[in-house]
């Protein structure tokens, strides 16, 4: 049977009308979904059901936590649901310590739903909850927590709100991390940290020094059991010279080191065979090189050193003697063997390329024989120092756990090594680093105290002080590079503030800790007891 006209107009109607409805629920419903999940105001209950991938725990060498993803929540409140909006801004502000200015505002806005405040921990919640309030909706979340607050703080970073890492270890080891798998075994070990970030900001605060730090590194393996940067987010005061207390200037500051940089100088010329230990050298009022003179940090230097005692006594005119022998080509090269003169490599982003003159001709060579005209890092530092008394072999510093024998290429010869610590022991026993001998470690080194270059132009009496420590010197194990920069004397030092009154004793302090602390045995005899106590 035909159907009609009008009967098709109709059905046509419905149906248009039906769409249009149809359409019109998809569109409210589409509204509704972007006004609660939309930007950071906006949340769902159904967020809940979401996946979590926890970032790995960090742990110490010893197993000790250092880092871990908590679950926490973000909290939104619906303000269709909210009664007396003012109370609840207030109520909400004061249990979240949330600011109550900004949530009143955001209260009295056109948002249907508003972000109260991030990753608030359980007991937060459970005040919230207490208020008994109308709209409230937590989102889940994680949060990243260092449970031993600023220890290590620079070394380990930071991650973002959103769980990456863009900071230290953190952002080194970000897609590891974010594996979410087995925990991850660092080489640091917090016992050493604790005490040599104890130990520098207690020489810091002595010397009145700008920021000072540190690095304990194990010669062999070239596992970094500590770094310390301070001040840290718990000096007191912190921010005392304006500087970051995350910043990791072990790592990512270039210092000129000065007279620890002789270490180099010595070792390319017992490589090369350009100098005798005995050989005597013309010290006198200073050494001319070009239109400069070279003079010495102390002024009451002999007239005449043998080599050993130019390293000993620090001298600057005869270092510059024994770099010139050398030449700038060898030294240029020599450097870059070391790794000197390039950037230090390890699992943190941090590190910087160092600073060293594009014209390298004979003044070049003669002031950076003593640690001036370069600039390094700390981090690169203790690397090629380690190899000078560790056999003589190339090890890569590491903030991974590695307790194999890390030494790889041979850089200088062993037996160029072997006497090398036997200069370095020299210096301690007789020379600027007696401050830092600790009885029954044998501990070889050297100092260095270098004024500070600012512009490019040198400041007197503005100095940089550090200490390159190694211990047993015999066979190396350890290495203990301390720093203070801008340290003043005090009455105790007559005044002095060279790095055999400032870093030498705050080297052999750090030592004198951590020795026992490593399994390390100590060498000093044992006193027969007296007979008052038999």
């Amino acid at each position: 049977m035909a159907v009609s006209s009008t009967v098709i107009q109709r059905r046509i109607v419905l149906s248009a009308g039906l769409l249009v409805m149809g359409f019109a629920l998809i569109g409210i419903r589409m509204v509704d979904v972007m006004a609660l999940k939309g930007g950071d105001q906006a949340a769902s209950a159904d967020d809940s059901a979401r996946p979590q991938v926890l970032r790995s725990d960090i742990v110490d060498r010893n197993g000790q936590l250092l880092a871990r993803d908590l679950p926490v929540k973000h909290l939104y409140v619906r303000l269709g649901e909210v009664g007396n909006r003012a109370v609840a801004a207030r109520e909400l502000a004061a249990a979240t310590d949330t600011d109550n200015v900004r949530l009143s505002r955001e209260f009295s806005g056109k948002h249907n739903v508003v972000l109260v405040a991030r990753f608030l921990p359980p007991e937060v919640q459970d005040r919230v909850d207490a208020l008994g309030l109308g709209g409230i909706q937590f989102e889940p979340a994680e949060k990243r927590y260092h449970p031993q607050g600023a220890a290590a703080e620079q070394v380990l970073g930071s991650t973002d709100p959103d769980g990456r890492g863009v900071a230290g270890i953190e952002k080194g080891l970000d897609p590891l991390l974010r594996l979410g798998s087995s925990s991850v075994a660092l080489s640091l070990d917090m016992r050493i940290q604790y005490a040599l970030a104890h130990e520098v900001e207690e020489a810091r605060r002595e010397f009145s020094a700008k920021d000072g730090g540190g690095i304990v590194l194990d010669v062999r393996t070239g596992e970094i059991l500590a770094m310390a940067s301070l001040p840290d987010s718990q000096s007191d005061p912190a921010t005392l010279y304006g500087e970051d207390p995350r910043a990791n200037r072990m790592a990512a500051v270039r210092y000129e080191l000065g007279s620890v940089f002789k270490i180099f100088s010595f070792a390319l010329a017992v490589e090369d065979h350009t100098i005798r230990l005995d050989e005597p050298f013309q010290i006198g009022k200073g050494f001319k090189v070009g239109r400069f003179t070279i003079h010495e940090a102390e002024r009451d230097m002999p007239t005449v050193l043998a080599a050993r005692d130019v390293l000993a006594l620090s001298s600057n005119s005869g270092t510059a003697q024994i770099a010139l022998r050398s030449g700038a080509d060898r030294q240029r090269q020599f450097l870059s063997r070391l790794g000197l003169l390039s950037t230090a490599r390890t699992e943190i982003s941090e590190a910087r390329a160092p600073e060293y003159p594009d014209h390298w001709g004979q003044v070049e060579t003669a002031t950076i024989g003593f640690g001036h005209g370069i600039a390094v890092t700390p981090l690169a530092f203790v690397a090629a120092a380690a190899a000078v008394v560790n056999g003589g072999r190339r090890i890569t510093p590491t903030f991974l756990k590695h307790p194999q024998d890390g030494r790889g290429e041979q850089l200088i010869k062993p037996e160029t090594s072997a006497t090398m610590r036997d200069l370095l022991r020299y210096v301690v026993t007789n020379g600027t680093g007696k401050k830092a001998d600790v009885p029954g470690y044998d501990v070889g080194g050297k100092t260095g105290s270098a004024q500070r270059n600012s512009g490019g132009r040198y400041i007197s009496h503005v100095l940089v002080t550090s200490f390159c420590g190694v211990f047993p010197i015999d066979d190396p194990r350890y290495l203990v590079f301390v720093l203070l920069d801008e340290p003043h004397g005090t009455k105790e030092t007559g005044g002095w503030a060279l790095a055999g009154y400032t870093a030498a004793p705050l080297a052999g302090k750090v030592i004198a800790r951590i020795a026992p602390m490593l399994g390390m045995p100590s060498r000093a005899p044992v006193l027969p007891a007296s007979k008052e106590n038999t």
